[in-house]
Parts: structure tokens; C-alpha cells; sequence
């Protein structure tokens, strides 16, 4: 349902459900799924591909260039799954040459004012708290939960499960189940809340804890821990899911908690 006062472009595609609300603006070369609601003064720029029964709330600008002077113009896109909840004035600028596609997936919250810039990937199910900004190249992984107004730097991964405080900047990887906070970013403690109410048990919880106590509290380095936890900690999923992580760090992983 197209309301007279927003502009459609003609080639552009979409669905017979998908609600425009006025003063929308979307350009040629946009793809919005089943069910979608696009809110008044949204910007939708060529190279949008936006999936089913997602909430573009009012001011939000999908698509827009990377505010990266290597970008020249390449026919690049954003990718948008389903079920997202994207807020006030959020901001998603389209792919480089690097990666073609800046990509979200399905059943984020994105809240207001929030910037994902150019090539970064979001999962699914995580929450992006008020005024975040995502450089380019960042991994966000599923259900991690980053805090109100953290910058995060270009090429930062951040692990699934993982939380971050408010206010953070975040200059090194965050691996999966932890807490970050502190300045500079530093293990907390485990997301021991999220996890069990995502139906970890309390056996699996105290086994992700050891393996960070080898990793973060003792006095290792970090190559240390990460043979002492593959001789000494059994094999499970979490177990490896944090090991590859740590040894595919590109930019090291922040600090430990006695390492301040």
C-alpha cells in the first residue's frame, strides 16, 4: 500500500503487502519483501535488498554510498533479512569492492541513531542499544548484544552471545559468551543471563566459565591458555566455538581481567 506523498521508484520491487508510509523515498534497483512497514521520511538508496516483515521506523536510511573515499561507484547492496526492527535515524550504507554487500539478518533490533557502516555482517537475534556505530568490516555474531553509544573499530569481530557495556569503545575482537566493559574493553564475566535464557544449562555456563578463567584470570598469555584449554577442558561446541575464534583474530582479542 503506497501512500500519494512518498516517491516509488517504477523498477523498483515490491511486494503487495509491503506498507509506504508518506514522504517515503525509495529508489530504482530495491528489492522489500512480504509484510514489510517502511515509516514516514525513510530513505531507501539504490542497491537495497530488504527481506520479509521488517519495521523501518521514521528518519532511517537504507543503501546510502560507504563514506569510504576507496568507493568508486561500484554496484554494491545491502542485505536485509527478515523479521528486523530497524529505529529512528539508523543508518546502513551499502558494500565496497572488498565484500559487495553490507548484510543484516533476521530478527535484530536495531535501535535509533545507530550507523552500520560499509561490508560489516550483523547476524541474527542481536540487540545494537542506542547511538552504536560499526565501522566498516565488522562482525557482529548472533545474539550479541551491544550496549547504548559503543564505537567499534573497522575489522572487529564480536562473538555470539556476547555482551558489551554502554559507552565502550571497542578496539579488539570480543569472543563469544563474554562480557566486555571497562576502558580500554575487558572481560567482565561471562553473559551468564542471555545464556540461560537461551537454555544453557548451569553446566555448560560453568564450563564456558573455566575456560575463559584459563584464558582471562590466570596468568597466561594468550597462546598459553589456548593450549592449556585444548589439553585440559574436554572437547564440546562452545568449547572449539571459542578456540577458532580466538586463533582467527586478526586483530587480538581485548584484554583479560588482571591484564589492566
Amino acid at each position: 500500500m503506497n501512500q500519494p506523498l512518498a516517491y516509488v521508484h517504477p523498477q523498483a520491487k515490491l511486494a503487495s503487502t509491503v506498507v509506504v508510509e508518506p514522504f517515503v523515498f525509495i529508489d530504482k534497483n530495491v528489492e522489500i519483501g512480504e509484510g514489510t512497514w517502511i515509516g514516514s521520511n525513510v530513505t531507501i538508496m539504490e542497491g537495497a535488498r530488504i527481506g520479509k516483515n521488517n519495521k523501518i521506523f521514521p528518519g532511517a536510511v537504507i543503501s546510502a554510498v560507504p563514506q569510504d573515499l576507496k568507493f568508486e561507484g561500484e554496484e554494491s547492496i545491502v542485505r536485509i533479512g527478515d523479521n528486523n526492527i530497524i529505529r529512528e535515524f539508523v543508518t546502513v550504507n551499502r558494500g565496497t569492492i572488498a565484500n559487495m554487500e553490507t548484510v543484516i539478518g533476521d530478527n535484530n533490533l536495531i535501535m535509533a541513531y545507530v550507523h552500520i557502516a560499509h561490508d560489516c555482517i550483523v547476524g541474527n537475534n542481536c540487540i545494537l542499544a542506542n547511538a552504536t556505530t560499526l565501522a566498516g568490516h565488522i562482525t557482529v555474531e548472533d545474539f550479541a548484544i551491544v550496549g547504548g553509544m559503543v564505537a567499534v573499530h573497522q575489522f572487529v569481530n564480536i562473538g555470539a552471545h556476547s555482551m558489551i557495556s554502554g559507552g565502550s569503545l571497542v578496539r579488539k575482537d570480543v569472543p563469544p559468551f563474554a562480557k566486555a566493559g571497562r576502558e580500554p574493553v575487558s572481560y567482565v564475566g561471562i553473559n551468564s543471563i542471555g545464556l540461560r535464557r537461551r537454555g544453557y544449562t548451569s553446566a555448560k555456563i560453568n564450563e564456558i566459565q573455566a575456560i575463559f578463567r584459563i584464558l582471562f584470570q590466570k596468568k597466561n598469555n594468550v597462546s598459553q591458555a589456548v593450549r592449556i584449554i585444548e589439553a585440559e577442558m574436554a572437547a564440546s561446541t562452545e568449547r572449539d566455538e571459542i578456540i577458532s575464534f580466538i586463533t582467527n583474530s586478526k586483530r587480538g582479542i581485548m584484554r583479560g581481567y588482571n591484564n589492566r
